[in-house]
């Protein structure tokens, strides 16, 4: 990668990244003590992986990606198939357990399909982009996104499945859907909510809504760890209880405190000073994302951007015109091209009241 091309990556998205993996780095590790920091371990481990993966990637055009996510897309399908025969864990079949390794198939899926998406939605909208409102196109895009939710629903894994329809749903947005489509979806979505409650459901799925909108209904059973997050919180007050201090922590009260219930413990220990800037860091990080969805200039960076996704961090090749009307083709970041296309604008603005 040339100096010129690291000078337009998206530094202040990069850092914020890594500042929330620190907090959470610390977090695990404070959670993780009784067990001899495994978890933390493992995290760490995965953690170096995964700035090496991208660096790496960074060098990668996403197109390239995008080329071969038809591929990508059917090796995580039958991986989605092959997890279902699995030994369930917590009551779901959502992960491959290897020795020392294990994986949910589910969570990379989602880059995948996104991918997948992306490689439709620009096929179908090659010749003309309001082609994606034709009901038969609209249909293949859906048709490719439901059936890994319908997997992923059969495991059971309600979370990641609604993380597949808001990530479908952000992309068509971007694509341009027509607002008649979206002004339907909403319809539905407010009268098949009750009807899917009441009658779709199981009954655990039902009661965990029912506890995480009322958890007193229940306070020695199903809402008791919600009860535990919420005193956790409390208890660490401005500037926390100190790190492997905190009470519900350390004495064993908040379950799974290494996953679900991870913002208790940092609340606990590192107080509402550190808790309020990961929810700052969390807002700052996808109003930048949406930003940059907004600003692409290119229909797949838009649309892969519209979901949060690595291009984030990549510069792209961009096409303008010049003050003389010359196309010019310059590697730039999202940003630095819509200033520079300002400045342009500007300067000939200037140029016409003098002459």
């Amino acid at each position: 990668m040339r100096k010129r091309d690291l000078k337009n990556v998206e530094w202040w998205i990069l850092v914020v990244a890594i500042i929330l993996c620190v907090i959470g780095m610390i977090a695990l590790f404070s959670s993780t003590q009784e067990t001899e920091y495994d978890e933390f371990k493992k995290q760490a481990i995965w953690f170096g992986i995964s700035i090496i993966v991208m660096i790496a990637i960074m060098f990668v055009d996403y197109e390239t990606l995008i080329k071969f996510s038809p591929i990508t897309y059917g090796l995580f399908i039958i991986l989605l198939i092959a997890v279902l025969f699995t030994k369930p864990i917590n009551g779901a079949r959502s992960w491959f357990d290897i020795g020392f390794f294990s994986f949910q198939p589910g969570e990379f899926a989602k880059i995948f399909v996104i991918l997948f998406l992306t490689y439709t939605i620009n096929k179908i909208q090659s010749n003309n982009k309001a082609e994606i409102n034709k009901p038969l196109k609209l249909l293949i895009v859906l048709s490719a996104v439901l059936l890994p939710i319908l997997l992923i629903i059969k495991q059971p894994d309600y979370g990641t499945a609604i993380a597949f329809l808001v990530a479908t749903a952000l992309m068509l947005f971007s694509a341009g859907l027509d607002k008649r489509y979206i002004i339907v979806t909403v319809v539905l979505a407010i009268i098949s909510v009750p009807l899917l409650y009441n009658f779709v459901l199981p009954q655990h799925a039902k009661k965990r809504i029912d506890i995480f909108l009322h958890p007193e209904s229940d306070p020695r059973g199903a809402g008791y760890n919600i009860i535990q997050s919420k005193l956790a919180i409390g208890a660490g007050g401005l500037t926390g209880m100190g790190l492997l201090k905190g009470n519900q922590t350390q004495l064993g009260f908040l379950y799974p405190k290494t996953t679900d219930f991870i913002y208790a413990v940092i609340g606990e220990e590192m107080g509402f000073v550190v808790a309020g800037a990961v929810i700052i860091l969390y807002v700052f990080l996808v109003t930048k994302c949406i930003y940059i969805a907004k600003t692409a200039k290119d229909s797949s960076g838009a649309l892969i951007a519209s979901r949060n996704n690595r291009n984030i961090f990549i510069s792209h090749d961009r096409k303008y015109r010049n003050g003389n009307g010359i196309a010019s083709n310059y590697r730039c970041a999202f940003t630095i091209y819509k200033l520079w296309r300002k400045f342009i604008n500007y300067k000939f603005y200037l140029y016409r009241n003098i002459t």
